[in-house]
């Protein structure tokens, strides 16, 4: 490894032993991956929103077919029909009351919060066992998984709008996440 001239006076004035510094440098390596991967759950998360037509600054409110709801204290189980389709998804994520109430009992969740919709969201995703891939930046990977829990996503398949691979990656950068080569 070399070391720059800081490091070097560092070493040389005694502060710092090279045993120490590659502690030192080794921890802001797994700080600096832990910022990457959470960066990527974010950008992710917002990528999702995006997709469901949720992003912007009522996201959370949302309902299904783009209606609000202002009741923050539980799922407002509102079916909303709209064209052939019939649903009870609300919030950023559009998550179902029934898959609302799995998340809400293994979470303990409090309500249907922003805090709330993100920690769901995020248990949908692990669920969907692509987490790994989020974090990691295997967006094609993490998109595949998670395309049977948001209809949105291509190759869902339910005969709902799907959003396209590329704008979907092109948000998910904007977002401020990195995607890796599979």
């Amino acid at each position: 490894m070399k070391f720059n001239k800081y490091q070097w006076t560092a070493i040389v004035a005694g502060l710092l032993s090279p045993a120490l510094y590659f502690l030192i440098k080794k921890e802001i390596q797994r700080v600096e991956q832990t910022n990457a991967a959470q960066k990527n759950l974010r950008a992710f998360l917002i990528m999702i929103q995006y997709s469901e037509g949720t992003l912007g600054k009522d996201a959370y409110r949302k309902l299904f077919g783009g209606g609000l709801f202002t009741d923050f204290s539980k799922h407002p189980d509102i079916p909303v029909t709209k064209g052939s389709l019939t649903s009870t998804a609300a919030g950023a994520y559009q998550i179902l009351y029934k898959t609302w109430l799995e998340m809400q009992q293994k979470l303990r969740l409090p309500d249907f919060s922003p805090s709330s919709q993100d920690k769901a969201a995020i248990e949908l995703i692990k669920r969907r066992k692509a987490l790994e891939d989020v974090l990691a930046g295997k967006f094609s990977q993490a998109i595949e998984k998670c395309r049977k829990e948001w209809a949105s996503l291509p190759g869902a398949g339910y005969n709902q709008r799907e959003r396209s691979a590329n704008s979907l990656l092109s948000v998910y950068k904007i977002a401020g996440g990195t995607a890796i080569a599979a």
